[in-house]
């Protein structure tokens, strides 16, 4: 029996040139916050299909999915074209250990994302599960430029609701609106994350969770183990859980 299921497109939405979501109707096995499944399409008789993570809570009627379209990529091209109506395949088989049950419980949770990889961080927020584990949660997402903070709506209201949460957007290629310049790793270095979360120093009972661009994610998850934190093992907790997005 095969694992892949039809998948109808039910809304597209452009946030910028090339930054777009889809939100997806399938019958597929339940998900956990931060898990990933596979996109399909079929071009010139073969499946092509890449990883995405869901940016949706798993009570959501609907599938979303955050995504880049690469210029003469094999699938994201294809995939940006996609109408309201149109069919795709989605695998019916979630997987990945970037979850809330495979981190510890402490003080502060630190979310540091780039680009389209803020969207497993979205879900477990979305999903909730995560004020009751950790004091304060901070979400940085670090982007180009300004216009590729998307899902700021979600965001501000998650603001509004949850006094404990704080919001660090991050622009490197121009002046910030909002938020901070530079890159993660800068910013972690310098002192400016703590600073701008109006902390004197970083909670050593923190617990990082990183998603991105598989650089930032070694180098920040080098300067992390720099600072004292250590990787995070089922046989040895830790401090520092990572995805690499692609």
């Amino acid at each position: 029996m095969s694992n892949w299921v039809i998948g109808k497109v039910i809304e597209v939405n452009w946030w910028t040139p090339s930054l777009f979501s889809l939100k997806v109707a399938a019958d597929i096995e339940g998900f956990k916050a931060g898990q990933f499944t596979k996109l399909a399409l079929d071009i010139d008789g073969k499946r092509v299909a890449r990883a995405y993570s869901f940016v949706n809570s798993p009570a959501d009627p609907l599938l979303e999915f955050f995504l880049i379209e690469v210029q003469n990529g094999s699938l994201s091209e294809k995939l940006a074209q996609l109408s309201e109506g149109d069919d795709l395949w989605v695998y019916n088989k979630p997987s990945g250990y970037f979850v809330l049950d495979e981190v510890p419980q402490g003080e502060t949770l630190w979310m540091l994302s780039t680009g389209t990889a803020v969207g497993p961080f979205l879900s477990i927020i979305s999903d909730g599960k995560l004020w009751k584990q950790f004091d304060r949660v901070v979400l940085v997402h670090g982007v180009r430029l300004n216009t590729d903070l998307c899902y700021q709506d979600l965001i501000r209201a998650t603001e509004k609701l949850f006094p404990q949460f704080t919001y660090v957007p991050l622009v490197s290629r121009e002046k910030p609106e909002n938020g901070l310049s530079g890159r993660v790793t800068g910013i972690l270095k310098n002192n400016q994350l703590v600073e701008y979360c109006n902390m004197t120093s970083m909670p050593q009972n923190s617990h990082f969770m990183l998603c991105g661009n598989p650089d930032m994610v070694k180098d920040t998850a080098a300067l992390l183990q720099e600072m004292g934190f250590k990787k995070h093992r089922r046989a040895e907790p830790g401090h520092i859980t990572v995805e690499q997005y692609w």
